[in-house]
């Protein structure tokens, strides 16, 4: 699988050195999500993404994995543990009740949801962690941090990057996940916290509605 062939036009021509990356990351068969959905979080055009919202990898089951951290699709009614926290804390943090997992309205709005590590093979999480997506996600990152973009970093693969960002335009924690939501996620308030620093760039706040 030659992964390059299947990155969007606009991040090919943003990322020439991409390409020798891409073409060594060996997963094999079986990976999820599907390869037209390895890249979604690519798709919005580059010069309208504001926020970054950065995972740690694709979720396990098959039917909940679709390009997007933390989301899954529409019709998939059962929300994965790490979403639901999402959830509560943007509940507690600014007053709205959201019921769908899907989160392409963020996407739409100019928010990157992007995974450190784009593949895994079903019931394994982090099998793809060493496969060389983690360098390809710091260009990406790198690449970003060149322009007005809020990075959201939650969890240790996450935070890896803050280094490589301008820290006013940084909101990190602990990861939402189960293991960890207790240790600091629910009460950090990320999304109006993002909100405000949008704010102070002259940007359009982000409606986190699904």
């Amino acid at each position: 699988m030659n992964f390059f062939e299947h990155l969007p036009s606009q991040w090919c021509q943003a990322l020439p050195e991409a390409q020798a990356l891409l073409e060594r990351i060996q997963v094999g068969q079986g990976f999820i999500p599907e390869i037209e959905d390895v890249f979604r979080a690519f798709t919005t055009p580059i010069s309208e993404i504001k926020v970054c919202i950065v995972g740690q990898d694709p979720y396990p089951n098959s039917q909940d994995a679709m390009g997007l951290a933390f989301s899954i699709p529409s019709a998939r009614a059962v929300l994965p543990a790490s979403l639901r926290n999402i959830f509560k804390e943007i509940k507690s943090d600014i007053g709205c009740a959201n019921t769908s997992g899907d989160l392409t309205s963020w996407q739409s709005q100019g928010v990157m949801l992007l995974n450190r590590t784009l593949t895994t093979v079903p019931g394994r999480s982090n099998a793809h962690r060493e496969s060389g997506w983690q360098e390809f996600t710091e260009l990406v990152i790198r690449y970003l941090a060149t322009r007005e973009v809020v990075f959201v970093l939650w969890g240790n693969q996450a935070r890896e990057l803050s280094m490589l960002v301008n820290p006013d335009l940084v909101v990190e924690g602990v990861h939402p996940s189960p293991l960890s939501a207790y240790r600091g996620f629910f009460g950090s308030k990320p999304f109006s916290e993002v909100n405000a620093r949008l704010t102070k760039l002259g940007l359009l706040e982000i409606d986190w509605r699904t």
